[in-house]
């Protein structure tokens, strides 16, 4: 299977030993405060394409691995293997293994579900936390409704065994799909929609991309969390949420708040769920700002300067 590095040279991808797997992981970028990217289903480690080389370039040493099945990352076999504790002990074996004394952990999709979990645990101190159209488990159970739950409605569906597969292997690939439902298809090259069709095309690939939700639900991951409650987060936590999430109804992040103690929200009008993809010059100007304990601008604000800009 094709890297990032193949299609954009100024990354570089290596292979990691963490957790006793392999992780593909892309890489930019030195010093000592790690950045470290967690991609969501069905993506691959390109979909931080926009933010790493924006963000070495701030002097940051930014990773963003392939989670355990995706890419060219280890797949193991079994719905065990993608229990959540599993998922969160491979981001603390790359943290390890990166040796930062610093670390923000930055988050889109299934990574955010992570994330968040992995913040509220504190696997490994973090020092940042930065969630991307992913809202955090509180929240979200309070705002369960019938229209939440028939859009989330793939989750029970990917419950079933062989048959999710065989359509998601049918279907006219991931990249394609991720690209026609996002806000700036044009932000989508042909070479990284093949780089995602690719990854979602090999059964392996998409067993382990389905096992994260039956992990989550058959496994039981769900109950385990539930019993073990949700701490709050102390570290400073930036939210980006693209206000057109096909999957997810912007009511699930009211009250984030009272979970997070030191939360900054921003929406973004307009955005779908692959919010740094479609908007990476908002998003990015808005994580360097967090990133040096700066005002983060809102989204409007950002639109309405890159237009007078324009006009001038």
């Amino acid at each position: 299977m094709q890297r990032t590095a193949d299609i954009l040279p100024e990354i570089r991808t290596e292979m990691v030993a963490a957790n006793g797997l392999n992780f593909e992981v892309d890489m930019i970028g030195d010093g000592d405060h790690l950045i470290i990217c967690l991609h969501g289903f069905p993506e691959h480690s390109v979909s931080w394409r926009f933010q790493l080389p924006y963000l070495a370039r701030l002097g940051y040493r930014v990773w963003a691995p392939n989670l355990r099945g995706y890419g060219n990352s280890s797949a193991p076999q079994g719905i065990a293997a993608y229990s959540l504790e599993n998922l969160m002990d491979d981001v603390g074996g790359l943290i390890d293994a990166a040796g930062c004394s610093k670390v923000t952990l930055m988050a889109h999709d299934w990574g955010a579900v992570i994330a968040w979990h992995f913040a509220m645990h504190q696997i490994r101190k973090i020092d940042q936390l930065v969630i991307c159209n992913v809202p955090h488990p509180g929240p979200a159970a309070a705002a369960m409704s019938w229209a939440q739950l028939k859009k989330s409605w793939y989750i029970f569906f990917f419950q079933l065994p062989r048959l999710p597969e065989r359509m998601l292997l049918k279907s006219a690939g991931m990249g394609a799909m991720i690209q026609t439902t996002a806000a700036a298809p044009n932000n989508f090259s042909e070479a990284v929609v093949a780089l995602y069709n690719e990854n979602g095309g090999r059964k392996e690939n998409v067993t382990a991309m389905i096992n994260y939700y039956r992990g989550l639900v058959r496994g039981g991951g769900m109950r385990r969390q539930k019993r073990l409650g949700l701490p709050i987060i102390s570290v400073p936590t930036l939210m980006l949420w693209g206000e057109d999430d096909m999957a997810l109804s912007i009511e699930t992040t009211y009250g984030t708040e009272n979970y997070v103690q030191d939360l900054t929200l921003r929406y973004l009008a307009g955005i779908s769920h692959w919010v740094q993809q479609d908007a990476p010059e908002a998003v990015n100007t808005m994580l360097g700002a967090f990133l040096a304990g700066e005002p983060v601008p809102e989204y409007q604000a950002l639109v309405n300067a890159a237009a007078t800009t324009q006009l001038d």
